[in-house]
C-alpha cells in the first residue's frame, strides 16, 4: 500500500497527516510527543511506501486550519481507522461527542451498554490514530481532570479551551488554559 503524508502546522506544533491510496485519513501524529520512529516509520518496516504529497493530503491540510481557526466544528474527510472492534465502536462514539462539550471514559462504556467497561474505553481511546478529528481530547476523567492523551495534557487543554473560545456562551477556556501552563 502506499501512503502520502504532509506536516501541518498548528498551535499544538506540528501535526503529521497519513493518508491511504484511496485518500482516507489513517493517522494524525503530534510530532512534538513523538516516541520512538512515529507512523511513517511503523509503515515503512511493514513495506509500505509511504511518500511526501501534500497534494494528496491537502483536504485534510485544510479541514484542520479551519478547525483551528474555528471556521470548523465537524470534519468531513473520509477516515479509515485500523483497530479491533471495540477499538471502532469506542472511536465511533468519540466522534458523537459534540464540539465543545466533553464526556467520561465512564459515559462512553455505558453508552456502548458495557458500563463497566471504562479502562477498555481508555484504553481503545489512548490508541486513537487520528485524533482531533476523532476527538479523544474531549473525554476527561470521571471528577472531569484532564487525564490521558497522545498529545500531551497541554494540548488536551489547548484544544478544548480553543473548542470553548468558539463555541458561544463559555467563560472558562481561559482559565483551562492556565492551569496546564
Amino acid at each position: 500500500m502506499t501512503y502520502f503524508t504532509s506536516t501541518v502546522d498548528s498551535p499544538c506544533g506540528p501535526l503529521r497527516c497519513v493518508i491511504d491510496e484511496a485518500g482516507a485519513v489513517t493517522h494524525i501524529e503530534f510530532l512534538d510527543s513523538l516516541v520512538g520512529p512515529g507512523i511513517v516509520g511503523r509503515l515503512k518496516d511493514t513495506d509500505n511506501e509511504v511518500r511526501e504529497d501534500a497534494g494528496h493530503t491537502g483536504e485534510i491540510a485544510s479541514e484542520l486550519k479551519e478547525y483551528f481557526a474555528g471556521e470548523r466544528m465537524e470534519f468531513d474527510v473520509i477516515l479509515a481507522p485500523e483497530g479491533t472492534a471495540f477499538q471502532l465502536q469506542v472511536w465511533k462514539e468519540l466522534k458523537l461527542i459534540p464540539y465543545s462539550e466533553t464526556r467520561t471514559y465512564g459515559e462512553i462504556a455505558s453508552a456502548l451498554g458495557q458500563p463497566g467497561a471504562t479502562r477498555a474505553v481508555g484504553a481503545a481511546n489512548g490508541a486513537n490514530p487520528i485524533p482531533i478529528v476523532i476527538p479523544c481530547h474531549r473525554v476527561v476523567g470521571s471528577d472531569g481532570a484532564l487525564v490521558g492523551f497522545g498529545g500531551g495534557l497541554k494540548n488536551k487543554a489547548l484544544l478544548l479551551a480553543m473548542e470553548r473560545r468558539y463555541w458561544p456562551n463559555d467563560d472558562d477556556d481561559e482559565q483551562m488554559l492556565l492551569d496546564f501552563e
